[in-house]
């Protein structure tokens, strides 16, 4: 396989094929992340990508989940998306799920049909950033859409069928916003009810704008318990009936999972045994990115 620059995937895609479909990613002023800062976006030639396929069959004997990367694979030509899609249903009859990031905007700019088109030839799942239901922190962060805007494209998604995966993230406001980060994020992630929640914490990655708003006191990182506190009231305000909730990535403190509305109750109570007993959290120097 042949890829390009460093190639990101979700922690749920560990064990996917990955071919790039893109470069980079579409948006990629987010001042919180570093992810694709090291090249600049493009969409990969179709034939090279159809080729990579072709090399993998002959590479592995099954794979059952395929990954579209970087960043933002559908925002390609929905033509280029079926031909893909065709590719991998023609080679690897096994695969059982085919996933790829997808921006707000890239969604924006998919017509309903053609989402269904994809859902119906093989697309099962997409990866979406919330980051925050909060205005105020997704304007400072550049992420570049308001928090309806993004409900509304979750809410496109799932209305063609397609299974929706969302990430927000804890401490992004910092403790000015705490509380509106936390209540809006809740209300946006039960606005469109998605198949997957995943909550991280913020970690203050080398060369972004965040980092130079860290060094210069501009932007205050939460401490532990604010992270607890902030992840409590967020859970609280949760009403997601079948959303499966995770905070298992190696970027969070405490490890959390379980599935809305059912399991709240529980999660809330293991946010509060560890608000008084820290030896339930992931030390600092274990977390990372």
């Amino acid at each position: 396989m042949r890829y390009y620059g460093k190639v990101f995937r979700p922690p749920s895609e560990a064990y996917s094929l990955i071919v790039q479909v893109t470069y980079g990613c579409s948006h990629n002023t987010c001042a919180f992340c570093d992810m694709y800062r090291e090249k600049r976006f493009a969409l990969r030639p179709l034939k090279e990508v159809l080729e990579d396929f072709d090399m993998a069959r002959r590479s592995y004997q099954e794979v059952k989940r395929i990954f579209l990367a970087d960043g933002d694979a559908l925002v390609r030509r929905a033509a280029d998306l079926e031909a893909i899609l065709d590719r991998i249903a023609e080679l690897f009859p096994e695969c059982e799920r085919v996933t790829c990031y997808a921006s707000p905007s890239s969604i924006q700019i998919r017509t309903e049909e053609e989402l269904c088109s994809l859902r119906r030839k093989g697309l099962a799942m997409v990866y979406m950033g919330l980051e925050s239901g909060s205005d105020q922190v997704l304007t400072k962060m550049c992420k570049g859409h308001t928090a309806a805007e993004i409900i509304e494209a979750g809410k496109k998604v799932r209305r063609c069928g397609i299974a929706l995966s969302v990430t927000a993230i804890s401490g992004l406001g910092g403790p000015e916003l705490l509380e509106p980060h936390a209540v809006e994020t809740a209300k946006a992630l039960s606005a469109m009810n998605p198949e997957y929640i995943g909550l991280l914490t913020l970690m203050v990655e080398e060369g972004t704008p965040l980092q130079q708003w860290v060094n210069e006191g501009s932007f205050h990182l939460l401490t532990t318990e604010q992270v607890l506190k902030e992840t409590e009231l967020l859970v609280e305000h949760l009403d997601s009936p079948g959303s499966v909730f995770r905070m298992n990535h190696a970027s969070n403190y405490l490890m959390l999972r379980g599935t809305l509305n059912q399991d709240k109750e529980a999660m809330l109570a293991e946010i509060r045994r560890a608000k008084s007993d820290a030896s339930r959290l992931r030390p600092e120097w274990f977390r990372a990115l």
